[in-house]
């Protein structure tokens, strides 16, 4: 793990919460403290959601962007939708969408991909919403962690205290994806182009978390990670107040 920037200037987050996927704020802090929220980016097959799954073992809740799109593509009025806009094709036998189908359109069209996200993440961000003021309420959680593939994109970061990159060299991240989803490289290339440069999402981030090896090795690395950014955060939080208290 390397530090990137100093903790202290993303966490005057914690104050307010900044616009979500469409723009609006999100529960933020309207009288005593919220949690931690912590955003989680990097390449595709850098293992983002592992490392998610590992925060939880540590006392952290998680929401992923890609299940509440699952359930947005499970609406049936958005299937509905869907279908008047590109046809009966994109449904399937179970009354959702054929994401695949959905994928094809929005990578062949950027104008079709911008419409299906004004129309989604409206939707996904009051869901969203909902799920932050539920963990919010509940003492067992001990920070939030926003797992979405376009954290930047979206404009989740900014209800992020600290966002944390997700390395993972390029070899290692193509092996993955060909094994878990059978991607090719040309595949992963055609998906990368709809997102910001790897180099820009690294410089973007507060922290860093290297995922190169097994999950034997990231387990520690995460459970020292989550731990230094709770002391950080804490530690801020006391500064503040006491600052506060002066005034």
């Amino acid at each position: 793990m390397a530090r990137m920037r100093t903790f202290a200037g993303r966490l005057r987050r914690a104050t307010s919460m900044g616009c979500g996927e469409d723009g609006a704020t999100s529960g933020g802090r309207t009288g005593g403290r919220r949690k931690l929220i912590i955003g989680l980016v990097g390449g595709m097959g850098s293992g983002k959601s592992t490392v998610a799954r590992l925060m939880i073992e540590f006392g952290a809740a998680v929401i992923d962007s890609d299940q509440l799109a699952g359930e947005q593509l499970a609406n049936p009025e958005v299937v509905d939708t869907l279908a008047g806009w590109w046809g009966d094709h994109v449904r399937d036998s179970a009354g959702g969408v054929k994401r695949s189908v959905i994928a094809e359109i929005v990578f062949a069209d950027p104008a079709e991909n911008e419409r299906l996200k004004a129309y989604l993440y409206p939707r996904m961000e009051q869901r969203r919403r909902a799920i932050l003021a539920e963990l919010n309420r509940e003492p067992r959680v001990k920070a939030v962690v926003l797992d979405s593939p376009l954290l930047f994109e979206a404009g989740l970061h900014r209800q992020c205290d600290v966002v944390v990159f997700v390395e993972a060299d390029r070899g290692t991240r193509l092996a993955r994806l060909k094994e878990a989803r059978g991607w090719t490289e040309d595949e992963v290339q055609r998906r990368e182009k709809m997102q910001k440069p790897l180099d820009e999402k690294r410089s973007l981030a507060d922290d860093r978390i290297v995922n190169a090896s097994g999950i034997d090795d990231l387990r520690p690395r995460v459970k020292a990670l989550l731990a230094r950014l709770l002391r950080e955060a804490a530690d801020t939080s006391q500064a503040d107040d006491t600052g506060h208290a002066e005034d």
